[in-house]
């Protein structure tokens, strides 16, 4: 399959939630790499700062990505002032940590909005250019949460866990006519920021593997799930497992280079 791999780098990447946190890291991170960034963040004050710290290379957009008109017209602002996106990152996310007695129906349909409405806005804003072109990135962040919910956490683990299976739809419409459209999920891992744990990854170091895994553009990746720096393999039968050992394949997970 060819490689598209610098004019992944030459176009623009997109990162939502790049106010804070790990949004923020991914975004300089990128810059650091060469590769123009359009950081979508709902407050306007943080993006302009990483604006003064990263220059021309990164471009801050005011939007609020629950908001389908918003997305819209933040994907024509970037397309005007910069170019046609040629990587998404869909790292904004909300984690109210809300008992399910406490929520009320706008509150849950507000992470419903966020967590999966923005992924789908962004994905339908920037996917036309991409089949226009024959090619792009998209990496929608992910996590385990639904498989074993916490307490507090239904509005998060169910809208994440449908994230995740919007990535597979994905997959299943686009894979096979546009293989150069790699779209994969990733889970940075529990975090040092406001949304995770004052004990988790710092952000800066995660932001390493999600760029990493953000340029390499290569058709295999398609539907893969990336946790942190390795990919992470769904168990499989027993049969499956038979069959492996009689046949002498071994499932081997891809990794992210250190390099």
């Amino acid at each position: 399959m060819t490689d598209f791999s610098q004019e992944i780098r030459d176009g623009m990447a997109v990162v939502t939630g790049a106010g804070a946190g790990l949004g923020r890291e991914l975004s300089r991170v990128l810059v650091a790499e060469g590769v123009r960034v359009a950081g979508i963040g709902r407050s306007t004050a943080p993006l302009a700062d990483l604006a003064d710290e990263l220059g021309e290379a990164f471009l801050p957009v005011t939007a609020d990505v629950s908001d389908q008109q918003a997305v819209e017209q933040a994907f024509r602002k970037i397309e005007t002032v910069a170019g046609t996106p040629t990587i998404l990152i869909n790292n904004a996310a909300v984690y109210p940590r809300r008992d399910i007695l406490d929520e009320t129906p706008e509150s849950f349909m507000q992470s419903v909005n966020i967590n999966l409405g923005g992924v789908f806005y962004c994905c339908h804003a920037v996917l036309p250019g991409m089949v226009t072109r024959g090619y792009g990135r998209i990496v929608n962040l992910s996590t385990f949460a639904h498989i074993a919910p916490a307490p507090t956490a239904a509005a998060y683990s169910v809208t994440k866990g449908a994230a995740q299976t919007f990535t597979k739809s994905l997959v299943a419409d686009l894979g096979d006519r546009f293989p150069d459209i790699v779209i994969n999920d990733w889970i940075p891992g529990a975090l040092k920021t406001q949304m995770g744990i004052p004990d988790g990854i710092d952000p800066a170091d995660s932001a390493k593997w999600g760029v990493r895994l953000a340029l390499w553009h290569d058709p295999m990746l398609t539907g893969r799930l990336f946790d942190r720096n390795i990919e992470f393999l769904e168990p499989v039968s027993l049969k499956r497992k038979v069959l492996d050992k009689l046949i002498g394949r071994k499932r081997i997970p891809l990794q992210l280079s250190e390099d």
